[in-house]
């Protein structure tokens, strides 16, 4: 949406296409003026349909669409530039999912340390040996550019799978116009966690918090009642619903940040994942404050304060929490880094001028620019798999009936 927000500043013309079903809380597209047409996975329709709009630029919502539909774009509209939104790396935040599940095997509280300093080149060897990395990062190099919002997975493509830097290009979350002003900190009660319960890393966050973390902050705030919040809730969350042990399962939130901004500290304890954390920007701007790993401060704050406290163990997050629940001036000073951070690194106006001058730039310099890169070449070139497929087919025919 913020990306659609952008093209409708330069006056574009949007045409929104999806296969998929829609959602309970679908945004109204026709309000914006933009067009939504249903399209058909594996079906020549959605030829027709490219070769008669003839857009300028496609935007690729994550890798899977880009496979689906990418070489249909290119036969039918070549000029077209193909955009790939990724919104995180799923090769990476697979490859660490299973790299946790290993070390957490029969031992849910293992210390986490060295896996959240894990080296470009340990992330590497954990992505590539798998199919995923693979396919995720072919899309990547078959795209004229791809829009990454984390800065940390653009250095990790161009150092370890050595993917041209003019074929990325920061685009991180865009927040606009975010006002230093919210509820004050007396005014403020509870903790809140938010995230929905059909990613993998927000429903480990809950279960680690469920049982190891809201613990040890309840044995400090015997008082303290979290909050948590969350899309599609499954029975398996709503079972832990306890309001004896101040732990409440709050369903969707209709007002992500009314409810946000009515707590005051937020929980993130993600122990795997990609990407930049939503969350935690939503935080930001209602002023809460967040507790999170290593792992959910990643590519957040560069050089800046993270607005909040890190902690890579269960007991360190928990009296992280309590100290900014109970020092209003810690807390406050926090509130104070959140709104520094999010105009120096999630402004809309800056980050939206930028991929406006880089599609422009990209649209002036076409068959130059996938001249210089061979390997999207290479790998949008049927050869490639032809001799495969004649060589299945000859196998299946030459087999007795």
């Amino acid at each position: 949406m913020q990306l659609i927000d952008c093209f409708l500043e330069q006056g574009w013309q949007i045409t929104f296409a999806s296969a998929a079903t829609e959602g309970e809380h679908k945004a109204d597209l026709a309000t914006l003026g933009i067009t939504e047409v249903a399209i058909a996975l594996n079906h020549s329709s959605f030829d027709a349909f490219i070769g008669e709009l003839q857009p300028d630029v496609v935007l690729f919502d994550q890798f899977l669409m880009e496979e689906q539909f990418g070489w249909r774009v290119e036969k039918q509209c070549p000029n077209a530039i193909r955009l790939l939104e990724s919104s995180d790396l799923q090769s990476l935040r697979n490859a660490r999912h299973q790299a946790v599940k290993g070390l957490l095997n029969g031992k849910p509280d293992a210390d986490l340390s060295d896996f959240f300093r894990a080296s470009p080149e340990q992330l590497f060897a954990w992505m590539a040996i798998t199919d995923l990395a693979q396919r995720e990062v072919a899309a990547i190099h078959r795209s004229d550019l791809s829009l990454m919002v984390s800065d940390v997975e653009i250095d990790l493509l161009t150092e370890q799978f050595s993917v041209p830097a003019a074929q990325l290009h920061w685009t991180p979350l865009l927040v606009r116009n975010a006002a230093s002003h919210s509820r004050r900190f007396e005014d403020r009660a509870h903790f809140i966690s938010i995230g929905n319960f059909r990613h993998a890393p927000n429903w480990d966050a809950v279960l680690w918090l469920k049982n190891t973390v809201w613990p040890l902050i309840r044995a400090q705030l015997p008082a303290a009642q979290l909050h948590v919040y969350g899309a599609y809730t499954p029975p398996k969350a709503a079972a832990l619903h306890n309001p004896t042990q101040g732990f409440h399962i709050m369903n969707w939130a209709e007002d992500a940040l009314e409810v946000m901004g009515a707590a005051r500290v937020s929980l993130a304890p993600l122990r795997f994942g990609a990407g930049i954390k939503g969350k935690i920007i939503d935080a930001m701007v209602c002023g809460t404050p967040t507790v999170t790993t290593p792992m959910g401060a990643e590519a957040m704050h560069g050089e800046l304060a993270f607005p909040g406290a890190v902690a890579c163990d269960a007991q360190g997050l928990a009296d992280a929490a309590v100290s900014l629940y109970t020092d209003q001036a810690r807390w406050a000073q926090a509130q104070r880094d959140g709104w520094q951070l999010l105009p120096a690194r999630f402004g809309h106006e800056q980050h939206c001028a930028a991929l406006i001058q880089r599609i422009y730039a990209l649209r002036d310099t076409l068959a130059a620019h996938r001249a210089a890169h061979f390997t999207g070449a290479m790998l949008r070139h049927h050869q490639h798999k032809s001799t495969q497929y004649m060589s299945q087919w000859i196998e299946a025919k030459n087999k007795p009936a």
